[in-house]
């Protein structure tokens, strides 16, 4: 898994153990590079020569988790997840002129991908990603009026090991998924937890992460984050080793892609089926 720099928004990129492509939200850019431009779509095709994306998942339609949608048919997915309670009348009110046409093609994907799922394409069967499960949780209680109750929470599990997706959400929503026991108990004890909202204070639910139990917390946050509560999410984390680039090595509870860069994580299982867990910054 690569969480990527992306500045003040999110992207997140997963290699399943049988080599299927998964990537969570499209935000761009990249402050440890200096390249507010830098396309995570465009970097898995070039560089890391993913041919084909077989899953995406927007979890909300705010331009920092679509940033990056222009380059979305660069990797032809066949598979695209996301909160279709949100009408495209509702996605296109108050949009700015000059971030029209990345909600324009949000809108065109979203009529597009309206077909069934199913056989060797189908998220849902962990037989179909290697053994990886990957299970979503989507609130739809909330007034529309605030799309970040409404973000997808996706939650990866191999070997026995978690990474928590959160998106946006904020209180309305907690509050509801806090009220399902599937959503409770895929989410409890896990290794990774991505920050809900960035790391605000809005997005902080204290159920929520005393549930989920974080060995460690990744903020994918801007230099410029308002009611932080990294602090917090420090608090509740266990901690875990986390490996730097220059061979060195430190315990950590709380990792920012503002300050950290690009976090990577490997887990699975050895050849003696051990299990492992590894994280990595640059």
């Amino acid at each position: 898994m690569v969480f990527w720099d992306v500045q003040h928004g999110h992207a997140t990129y997963i290699k399943s153990p049988n080599q299927k492509h998964t990537v969570i939200d499209l935000g761009i850019g990249d402050y440890s590079g200096r390249d507010t431009a830098f396309s995570p779509l465009k970097h898995l095709k070039y560089k890391y020569g993913v041919q084909q994306l077989d899953y995406v998942i927007v979890t909300h339609p705010h331009l920092d988790h679509i940033d990056d949608i222009l380059n979305f048919d660069l990797l032809s997915p066949k598979v695209f997840r996301r909160p279709t309670q949100i009408t495209n009348q509702q996605v296109m009110e108050g949009v700015r002129d000059q971030d029209k046409a990345k909600f324009e093609k949000y809108c065109e994907i979203n009529d597009r991908y309206n077909y069934p799922i199913g056989g060797t394409d189908d998220p849902d069967n962990p037989d179909n990603f290697g053994a990886m499960k990957i299970v979503s949780f989507t609130p739809v209680t909330c007034p529309h009026s605030n799309f970040n109750n409404h973000s997808i929470v996706t939650v990866v599990e191999y070997a026995e090991m978690k990474v928590v997706i959160p998106g946006d959400n904020e209180v309305c929503s907690f509050e509801e998924l806090m009220q399902r026991e599937t959503f409770k108990t895929a989410i409890k004890n896990t290794d990774i937890l991505l920050a809900p909202h960035h790391g605000r204070e809005t997005g902080y639910n204290n159920d929520f992460v005393n549930l989920v139990n974080p060995r460690l917390t990744v903020v994918s946050d801007g230099r410029f984050c308002d009611t932080s509560a990294n602090g917090r999410y420090s608090q509740k984390s266990r901690g875990w080793t986390v490996h730097k680039g220059n061979g060195t090595s430190t315990e950590r509870k709380c990792l920012t892609t503002n300050s950290d860069g690009e976090v990577f994580i490997k887990f699975g299982y050895y050849d003696d089926m051990s299990r492992f867990l590894s994280v990595s910054i640059s």
